[in-house]
């Protein structure tokens, strides 16, 4: 049954942290980063997010150490291998690397297949449509994780108004949503991508998508406890 949880505050402050983290990697996905990225991600206390699991680990080693030697030529060495690799640019044995789901799941390996339907009537379901003129599929890994940090927040609000109920829905949602929808096909990915991409930069990012999808699952389920936990 649905308690009053003693630690649903903790629950509510992960799930904040989780928002903030998605959204980082999120804009990491969507296009090539910036200088004031850059700048942002090298500040960030890598030593701490490595402690998080092994594929957080992985990542916070390769980009740190690749951000700690970053010059006046970074940010256009990241442009170019982030729009031969994640922009459909380059492939690797005929296959590209564009964060799709459809890419992976469709037997043509095409945009706009069956799952970009099944992300588009998800957001939908759930009140959330993409901004005018934001033109990636539903199903791009970083509007995923945009998903996944909007759920993560209204279920960090139903908590601390005292909604659990509501905050179960979303939580459950989102930790199918990782199951049917990112970790199906991202060990896919990153067989393609991990032979395309030429910077440490973005094979920590494959590592930082992977371990951030792994997190959520596991925290989503921690609270999906918590909240149903019989006292």
């Amino acid at each position: 049954m649905l308690v009053e949880a003693t630690n649903h505050a903790y629950c509510a402050e992960a799930l904040c942290n989780f928002a903030s983290f998605a959204d980082l990697v999120s804009n990491i996905l969507f296009k090539p980063i910036t200088e004031p990225q850059i700048e942002g991600l090298a500040s960030l206390d890598w030593a701490s997010i490595a402690k998080i699991n092994e594929e957080l680990a992985f990542a916070s080693n390769d980009i740190a150490r690749y951000l700690a030697k970053r010059n006046s030529g970074t940010r256009q060495e990241l442009a170019v291998d982030y729009t031969s690799s994640f922009g459909g640019m380059a492939t690797w044995e005929g296959k590209y690397a564009v964060p799709c789901e459809s890419v992976f799941t469709s037997e043509e390996g095409l945009l706009y297949q069956e799952s970009y339907h099944d992300v588009y009537s998800l957001y939908r379901a759930n009140g959330i449509a993409r901004n005018e003129g934001f033109d990636y599929p539903d199903d791009h890994l970083g509007l995923m994780f945009e998903f996944l940090k909007m759920m993560a927040t209204g279920a960090a609000e139903d908590i601390k108004k005292g909604a659990p109920e509501e905050a179960l829905l979303k939580l459950e949602l989102c930790r199918s949503f990782i199951e049917d929808h990112i970790l199906n096909w991202f060990d896919d990915l990153t067989e393609i991508a991990a032979n395309i991409v030429t910077t440490r930069f973005y094979r920590g990012v494959l590592h930082l998508s992977r371990g951030l999808a792994l997190y959520g699952h596991e925290l989503f389920s921690d609270c999906i406890a918590e909240i149903t936990a019989e006292e």
